[in-house]
């Protein structure tokens, strides 16, 4: 059998789908969506989450950098990641391990579709997306960094992940772009996840206004408004016609 031949592709799609689904199985199995959005069953939930990392931190810390490729690698947004990893990490440590993970995850997700899915996603997105090929040309690197900072336009985030390949960007580029690109946004994000934290440790009762008027908060949205005002400039001066 081919390497790239379509039975090979099939297989591994299936495969693919296979641990994605049952890895949701799982997820939804252990946790009931009613309890997520349970002040009481969070906050506890932090007790046990937070004993945990003071007594196993190396462990605790090497489990979430793999779950970070890994949650990347099967189509997972960003999000969740970012503000668990200020939740439970804190600013800089939580931080870095979730851009250096998203972007290893990230990195591995586009190098698997372009060895394997190419042909698949060249036909469902070229037609969209061909209006990005000329800004590709002239600098790979700095227009997948613009594009990753402004968020793609709004593209989703697993479709950001593996659109260059229609372009056969080169993989050390996509690396260092989303790097980079995604620097901004993922630390403003990571400082609202801490924000939450402190909120929930300082009140044993939880609002939407304590929430909002807390500085451990609010200057976080600030910050992260600032990044969609720069983001809107960028956009308008280097990806002006792409969207």
């Amino acid at each position: 059998m081919k390497l790239n031949s379509r039975n090979l592709k099939l297989i591994i799609g299936v495969i693919y789908l296979l641990i994605l689904f049952t890895g949701l199985f799982f997820l939804f199995s252990l946790v009931d969506l009613k309890d997520l959005t349970s002040y009481g069953f969070i906050k506890s939930q932090k007790n046990i989450i937070f004993e945990y990392k003071n007594n196993n931190f190396l462990l605790f810390s090497i489990i979430f950098f793999i779950f970070c490729i890994v949650w990347v690698l099967f189509l997972g947004f960003a999000s969740p990641l970012l503000i668990f990893g200020g939740f439970v990490f804190g600013q800089w440590w939580g931080f870095s391990l979730v851009l250096i993970g998203s972007t290893i995850g990230a990195t591995l997700l586009y190098f698997l579709a372009g060895l394997f899915f190419k042909d698949v996603i060249e036909e469902k997105l070229i037609k969209k997306f061909s209006k990005f090929k000329e800004y590709f040309l002239k600098n790979d690197l700095l227009y997948f960094m613009c594009f990753r900072f402004v968020g793609g336009g709004g593209t989703p985030y697993a479709i950001q992940n593996v659109l260059p390949v229609i372009f056969n960007m080169p993989l050390k580029n996509y690396a260092a772009a989303t790097f980079l690109g995604s620097f901004p946004s993922m630390f403003v994000t990571v400082a609202i996840g801490v924000g939450i934290e402190k909120v929930i440790d300082k009140n044993s009762e939880l609002s939407m206004f304590k929430v909002l008027s807390s500085p451990e908060i609010y200057i976080p949205l600030i910050c992260f408004f600032a990044i969609l005002v720069l983001a809107y400039i960028i956009k308008r001066i280097f990806l002006k016609n792409a969207f």
